[in-house]
């Protein structure tokens, strides 16, 4: 390990080793590659905490925000540390669910955290989470493809050229598709896509009186297009595609064009992981009507609930997965392209951007990105790619679950829309909606 990493890491040991206890830390984390790399290298941490243990629970993105909201509604207690994003954050902080991420040493930094991370993780101006990385959404393309097809990526790409280019570097015979999209249903999976691509359309979920806007030509024309567009030149099968599932098909060669999280781009460029790592490109998320809400904000954060049962501990290491020091840990270990993005300033050295050809799309995106305000017409919610209301995390998985229908072809994209104007409608009738 060079000096300075040492230097850094002793400097964690030293703010955090006097405030932990004894105990065991259960951490429920995704199981994304950021997040099996805090795992791996959590060892660090131990080797500094000889009396603390820490227990992983690893869950596919799904799963773990059922077994998370199940736990801390009931105060189950099950986990000291949860990994959520800005949602939960908001919610469960707002409900007194999560302590407050308060007294934090001055080593940490706050302040390196960009605002509109810590806003986003906070209520009334209290953190109730902090931030392991935070991302937008973007578009990744294979530049060889384009050029061996006379194409030119726009820098600021509309949905209409992007199924175009997707068209025109299909062929299903090698294996080839024009484009990877999400397809698996869920709030945080399809619908994460599908909303930014009716946000550029002009949609909304809900007018300035919460009713549901399915029934308007904005969701008609985005999810006919969306599904058009996956029928035509995306991968068979794409209805069980997330995240994980999507970044397996570009890294292997398969995906000409791939608009996800800003994240996926440490990945898609590590020649161990992916076969296409010399040949991609980046660019924005595709804009239609507007850029308003065309690319998401999101980020994966830790944060401890008032049920857990090792709360000091829990702190410490919350507090080291998310500091400057970690980053510094990443980068020696693994590579100054893998240091967790989007979250601090002070991670945007000269020495990062040259090797994460990816670091200004992303931190431009995220700087763009207004959650209060993240529509072509008014609406009276917080969020991009989500609603922040409690309600949304059953509302936009059933919404998820008709449009992956329509994709797999067994819902027109019109009975789709129908029904889940229909169960929207009946949900926030049944909520109060609106409210008084």
């Amino acid at each position: 390990m060079k000096t300075s990493a040492k230097v850094l890491l002793a400097g964690t040991c030293l703010t955090l080793c006097a405030t932990a206890s004894a105990g065991e830390v259960t951490i429920a984390t995704v199981n994304n590659s950021d997040m099996i790399r805090m795992q791996r290298l959590s060892k660090t941490f131990e080797e500094q905490h000889p009396d603390i243990k820490l227990k992983w629970v690893v869950l596919e993105e799904n799963v773990l925000r059922q077994r998370l909201t199940t736990d801390i509604a009931t105060k189950g207690g099950q986990f000291d540390v949860l990994t959520i994003g800005m949602y939960e954050a908001s919610l469960w902080g707002a409900k007194g669910w999560l302590q407050e991420m308060k007294d934090l040493p001055a080593s940490y930094a706050l302040d390196d955290v960009f605002p509109s991370v810590r806003d986003g993780l906070s209520v009334d101006g209290k953190l109730f989470a902090l931030p392991f990385y935070a991302e937008s959404s973007i578009t990744y393309y294979r530049t060889d493809l384009f050029k061996a097809a006379g194409l030119t990526m726009p820098e600021r790409p509309t949905w209409t050229q992007i199924a175009e280019f997707a068209d025109k570097l299909t062929d299903k015979s090698k294996e080839q598709y024009g484009i990877c999209l999400r397809g698996k249903a869920g709030w945080g999976e399809n619908m994460a896509l599908i909303t930014t691509v009716a946000n550029s359309f002009g949609g909304r979920w809900f007018d300035e009186q919460w009713k549901p806007q399915f029934d308007q030509p904005e969701w008609k024309n985005a999810l006919t297009f969306y599904v058009n567009t996956m029928k035509k030149s995306g991968p068979p099968g794409a209805s069980s595609n997330g995240f994980n599932e999507n970044l397996a098909l570009f890294n292997s060669g398969k995906c000409a064009i791939w608009v996800d999280a800003s994240v996926a781009g440490s990945f898609v460029t590590d020649k161990s992981q992916s076969k296409v790592a010399d040949s991609v490109g980046f660019t924005y998320a595709p804009h239609e009507k507007t850029d308003k809400g065309s690319a998401w904000l999101y980020s994966w954060a830790l944060a401890i609930p008032t049920s857990a049962k090792n709360q000091t501990d829990a702190k410490a290491f919350t507090e080291w997965a998310t500091s400057k020091e970690y980053a510094a840990l990443v980068a020696e270990k693994d590579g100054v392209s893998n240091v967790p993005p989007g979250t601090r300033a002070s991670t945007y050295t000269d020495a990062y951007k040259k090797a994460a050809p990816f670091a200004n799309i992303t931190l431009e995106s995220l700087k763009a990105v207004t959650p209060k305000s993240p529509t072509l017409e008014p609406v009276p919610y917080v969020g991009i790619q989500l609603v922040t209301i409690p309600e949304f995390q059953a509302i936009g998985t059933s919404v998820g679950q008709q449009f992956s229908a329509a994709l797999v072809g067994t819902a027109t994209p019109d009975a789709a829309l129908k029904n889940a104007q229909n169960s929207t409608e009946r949900d926030m009738k049944r909520a109060g909606y609106p409210k008084k």
